[in-house]
């Protein structure tokens, strides 16, 4: 087995200690503010499986830095918005690398510091995308 430098556990832990962590609750309490935009980094499928935070932005991990910057051929809108973004995956991991990845471009964001299985966890609302209609 190849050994590594750092391991991920660890890359999650030095990304958590320079970040902004909100907790579940804070999260909750934040559901349906205006200038709120909760960021959903999880799969496609994942969001098809255990849904999703109602009113959330669906950006997958692989476009986040694509989409936030407005120089990419790839930037979204939102991002160009005075909003306060909370990026979330299912555990915290993937957010946790993100939002610091983004912060070191220069975009402020925090994230959901155990992810949208703690928002289940904790009673929070959860919606479910529309089911694609069948082809014909």
């Amino acid at each position: 087995m190849r050994e590594l430098k750092v391991s991920v556990a660890e890359m999650v832990e030095a990304a958590r200690a320079r970040i902004e962590e909100v907790e579940t609750e804070d999260a909750l309490a934040m559901l349906g503010d205006p200038s709120v935009v909760f960021v959903d980094l999880r799969d496609v499928r994942e969001r098809q499986r255990s849904g999703h935070i109602p009113g959330s932005f669906h950006c997958p991990r692989g476009m986040a830095e694509f989409w936030v910057d407005p120089k990419s051929p790839y930037f979204k809108e939102i991002f160009g918005q005075a909003k306060t973004f909370v990026f979330h995956c299912a555990s915290g991991w993937r957010s946790a690398l993100t939002v610091a990845t983004l912060q070191d471009m220069g975009f402020e964001a925090a994230h959901l510091k155990e992810g949208f299985a703690s928002w289940q966890k904790h009673g929070g609302a959860v919606a479910f995308p529309e089911p694609r209609p069948e082809p014909r």
